[in-house]
């Protein structure tokens, strides 16, 4: 869409308005640098400074902050909400592919719904079943027996290994690897005897994988990321995880197997979840933490520690080391003290 009414965008948001209903919108800019045509947003108290000198046509504000302003605004509860949905409205990203291109290789037994664009050098293997206007990116591979629900798209080379399930508008960056192998493996005197992966991978409507993002396969189950899930770049959800509807893991973490990650998680970047633990829906876990244990009440959880000079942290380092060593004292003298007693 080349540009929107900010009346239209008052219904779209069911805002109030406050201006001229017939100002055309054309895209969203921070409240710094918005000129004529464009739409802002003060989500953030310390951003107000900026508000009466910005240039932006209108701007989404709560009630509150519109008392303040002079200028033309949609008035409504979550502005950042209201940007994202307007962001939406007047997104420019362009297709991954558009039509089938002549150097696609596609299985015959394989189904395309209408509106199908496949991408150069994409492979679309035995059996795949492709809904209505999904788009393949270039150098995509799509392993047999795949299905992806309509309207889901896969940037440039993303692997989709065998039986894996996409449900209806799911956003799949470059370079995503789902259904690899799992980590499956039995020790033998020494040598380690491999467990063939025989699960998929199934994945609900609405969700988005970031950009290097690697999902295994189930050792025998599927593996589950539920409707709703965002994953960001670089994540590592390992075999026969569940990742539960609408929760949100950030860059860098990594899922052991088998976990059971709740409903409206937050997980932040640089966590590492350990094997086989379930989360509790509405948990928030902080970034850098390091779960080891199930958490069976929602709530923040953290375990890293703040940066400091390495010299201070080599001694802490040691003083850890000594925390058993100083339970044991105190152990010692409270029983000494109750003994006196």
């Amino acid at each position: 869409m080349a540009s929107v009414t900010l009346g239209e965008l008052a219904t779209l948001l069911n805002a109030e308005l406050r201006g001229d209903a017939n100002i055309a919108i054309n895209s969203v800019a921070t409240l710094e640098s918005a000129q004529s045509g464009q739409i802002s947003f003060l989500a953030n108290s310390k951003y107000r400074s900026q508000l009466d000198s910005t240039r932006a046509s209108a701007v989404l504000l709560t009630a509150a902050d519109a008392e303040q302003y002079q200028g033309m605004a949609l008035v409504l509860r979550d502005p950042y909400v209201g940007f994202a949905r307007v962001a939406q409205l007047l997104d420019t990203t362009p297709k991954a592919a558009e039509g089938i291109h002549p150097s696609a290789q596609i299985d015959p037994s394989a189904m395309l719904g209408e509106g199908v664009a496949i991408g150069a050098n994409a492979v679309i293997g035995p059996r795949v079943i492709l809904g209505e206007k999904v788009q393949i990116g270039p150098g995509c591979v799509i392993g047999q027996d795949c299905i992806l629900g309509s309207g889901t798209k896969l940037w440039a080379n993303v692997t989709l290994y065998h039986d894996v399930h996409l449900g209806t508008d799911c956003l799949i960056h470059s370079g995503a690897v789902l259904g690899s192998d799992g980590f499956g493996y039995a020790n033998e005197r020494g040598q380690w005897v491999k467990i063939p992966q025989t699960g998929g991978v199934r994945i609900g409507n609405k969700v988005e994988i970031g950009a290097g993002t690697t999902v295994d396969r189930g050792a025998l189950a599927h593996t589950e990321i539920h409707d709703g899930v965002i994953l960001d770049n670089q994540v590592q959800i390992a075999h026969n995880d569940i990742i539960g509807a609408h929760s949100a893991i950030a860059g860098c973490t990594v899922l052991a197997g088998s976990v059971n990650l709740g409903k409206h998680c937050i997980v932040g970047g640089n966590s590492a979840i350990a094997g086989h633990l379930t989360i509790a829906d509405g948990t928030m876990i902080s970034g850098g933490t390091n779960v080891t244990s199930a958490i069976t009440k929602p709530g923040v959880y953290s375990s890293a520690t703040v940066a400091m000079e390495n010299k201070v942290w080599r001694r802490n380092t040691v003083r850890f080391r000594q925390l058993d060593e100083l339970f044991q004292r105190v152990k010692a003298l409270e029983s000494t003290q109750k003994t006196e007693e």
